[in-house]
C-alpha cells in the first residue's frame, strides 16, 4: 500500500512524514554506507598506520642497536689502540733495557778481554825473564866451569888430583842445575 499511495500522488504526501521522503532514505543509505565501510576502513587505515609505526619503531630500534654497536666498536677500538700503545711502550722500555744490558755486558767482556790480555801479556814476560835467568845462570855456570878448569889445571899438578878435579868438575852441572 506504500507504493500505491505515494504512486496516487500528493495528496498523501505530507501524510508519511519524514520515512517518505527519498532524500531521507538517502541520507540514511549513505550513513549506513559511511558506518559500515567507515568501520572497515577506520580498521584497515588504522592497521596500515599500526604497521607503519611498527617499521618506524623497529627501524629506530636498529638504528640505536647500530649505535649501540657502533659505540661499543669505538671502545674496543679505543681501549685497543691504548692497550697497543702501552705494548709499544712497554717494548721500547725493554729495548732500552736490553741495549743497556748489552753494552754493560759488552764493557765486562772488554774488560775481561784486556784483563786476559794484559795476564798473558805478564805471562810471557815473567816466562821471558825466567828463560833469560836460566840463560845468564848456564852460560855463568859455563863461564865458572871453564875459569875453574883453567885455574885447576895451572895451579894444580897432573897427578891424583888431576883424578879428583876431572871428578868434582863432572858433579859440578848436576848441582848448579
Amino acid at each position: 500500500m506504500i507504493g500505491t499511495a505515494w504512486a496516487a500522488g500528493g495528496a498523501d504526501a505530507d501524510h508519511g512524514g519524514l520515512f517518505s521522503e527519498p532524500g531521507f532514505w538517502v541520507a540514511v543509505a549513505f550513513f549506513l554506507f559511511f558506518a559500515l565501510a567507515g568501520k572497515i576502513l577506520w580498521k584497515k587505515i588504522t592497521e596500515l598506520l599500526d604497521g607503519r609505526a611498527a617499521a618506524i619503531a623497529k627501524a629506530l630500534a636498529d638504528a640505536q642497536q647500530l649505535r649501540d654497536d657502533a659505540l661499543k666498536a669505538k671502545t674496543d677500538a679505543d681501549r685497543t689502540l691504548a692497550q697497543a700503545a702501552a705494548e709499544g711502550g712497554a717494548i721500547l722500555q725493554q729495548a732500552r733495557e736490553e741495549a743497556a744490558r748489552m753494552q754493560a755486558k759488552a764493557a765486562a767482556n772488554l774488560e775481561t778481554a784486556v784483563a786476559l790480555r794484559e795476564q798473558q801479556a805478564l805471562d810471557r814476560i815473567a816466562q821471558s825473564e825466567a828463560q833469560a835467568t836460566k840463560q845468564v845462570r848456564d852460560t855463568a855456570v859455563d863461564v865458572a866451569l871453564a875459569a875453574t878448569r883453567a885455574l885447576l889445571r895451572e895451579q894444580v899438578g897432573a897427578g891424583r888430583t888431576q883424578a879428583m878435579i876431572d871428578e868434582a868438575i863432572g858433579e859440578l852441572p848436576k848441582r848448579l842445575h
